[in-house]
């Protein structure tokens, strides 16, 4: 599965000046021969905590953009949307994904970020979520979740990939880095952290996306500030390799 990470600029609440621009981002990366195209949290209008202003219903205009890029191209396309629905009084940070034949997968953030006021205008979801496309077992999470290592490992048996798409500012760009690459190697799986550049009324964004190997190594990163486009094959049956050269997970405690 070849996996497209597209880290991209992002003007503020801005949702058809953002679906404009990375539809032209989203088609170099169906060239390259992507499967899978990962955009940022909050692709549509940033990291924005107006929440009654900008959420959207289930079906809005940016899930029915991701499904429109993935019918198009014949790919899965992904990102977080501020999303309402009918389960509680508060919207939920919601990554979805999006096949080329309609199919519709979602996590909806578990840890919103308190320290920035997330957690005040976004409620929690209830429940990690892994998925099976082009043979390939993904879990979904969201920026902040990576801080959180019991949510990865408690998926790791059943997971090849990672995905965290983030608004994550750079002036803790090396814990993002770092975190990542951590949490390959402790779960022996792909991650795949794709991170915003640019500015918001609140913070800067450096980007520093990686593609992260099950032994930690990079397959791919991003010159940090700018916008790229990251590819790299993901192997699930590497994954089973390692696991099975090295086999640590089942040492686990408290599993």
């Amino acid at each position: 599965m070849r996996v497209a990470a597209v880290q991209h600029d992002v003007v503020w609440e801005d949702r058809e000046s953002n679906h404009a621009h990375l539809t032209e981002l989203i088609a170099g990366a169906a060239a390259d021969g992507a499967d899978l195209v990962v955009l940022t949290e909050m692709f549509p209008v940033g990291f924005s905590l107006a929440a009654d202003r900008i959420a959207e219903p289930p079906d809005g205009p940016s899930v029915g953009f991701l499904l429109e890029q993935a019918s198009e191209h014949g790919l899965w396309a992904a990102g977080s949307v501020p999303v309402r629905d009918d389960a509680g009084s508060m919207p939920v940070n919601r990554f979805v994904l999006a096949g080329p034949d309609g199919t519709l997968h979602h996590y909806d953030k578990m840890y919103p970020f308190t320290y920035a006021g997330e957690r005040d205008h976004y409620r929690p979801g209830e429940h990690p979520v892994t998925v099976t496309i082009e043979g390939g077992r993904i879990s979904l999470f969201v920026c902040y979740d990576l801080r959180f290592s019991e949510a990865f490992w408690g998926l790791a048996p059943t997971t090849d990939l990672y995905l965290v798409p983030a608004n994550w500012p750079s002036s803790r760009r090396e814990h993002w880095m770092t975190l990542l690459r951590a949490r390959a190697i402790e779960n022996q799986a792909y991650v795949v952290g794709v991170n915003r550049v640019g500015d918001d009324p609140r913070f800067s964004y450096s980007g520093d996306s990686l593609i992260v190997d099950p032994l930690g190594e990079v397959l791919a990163d991003a010159e940090p500030g700018v916008e790229a486009v990251l590819i790299a094959d993901v192997e699930p049956e590497r994954v089973a390799v390692v696991r099975a050269e090295f086999p640590f997970l089942q040492d686990r405690r408290g599993r």
